[in-house]
């Protein structure tokens, strides 16, 4: 159940991040509203699968990285792992479209405070 409230939060902050920043965009299969809002929530559900798995390892891998740099490296983590994200889309053809490595640095900025002020109204609970 965390698991679908965690995702239409991330679709939801990441349809806020498209507004705001301009080099990140997200292409439905179709032209259709159904298609979009489809297509935002597979969009999220593959950046919460490639965010636990892949960003999970780096975190631990990298963690004298981070301590080195006081955090500020995460922002270049999660840029590379939104960039991770647009690929794997672009691979099945639809999806999110990030216009290069800075658009992607700001967008998951953009994207991580958005889902976490939406969090903080949500609050999922721990069951």
């Amino acid at each position: 159940m965390r698991f679908i409230v965690k995702t239409i939060v991330v679709a939801l902050a990441l349809w806020l991040t498209t507004f705001i920043v301009a080099g990140v965009s997200v292409v439905p299969y179709e032209d259709t509203q159904l298609a979009t809002i489809l297509t935002y929530l597979l969009v999220a559900a593959i950046f919460g699968v490639v965010n636990a798995i892949i960003g999970g390892f780096i975190r631990v891998v990298a963690f004298p990285i981070y301590v080195i740099t006081l955090g500020l490296i995460s922002f270049i983590v999660n840029g590379l792992l939104l960039l991770l994200v647009d690929w794997i889309s672009g691979l099945i053809g639809f999806g999110l479209e990030v216009d290069g490595f800075w658009w992607g640095v700001l967008g998951a900025l953009v994207l991580g405070l958005i889902s976490w002020l939406i969090g903080l109204i949500v609050r999922p609970s721990k069951d």
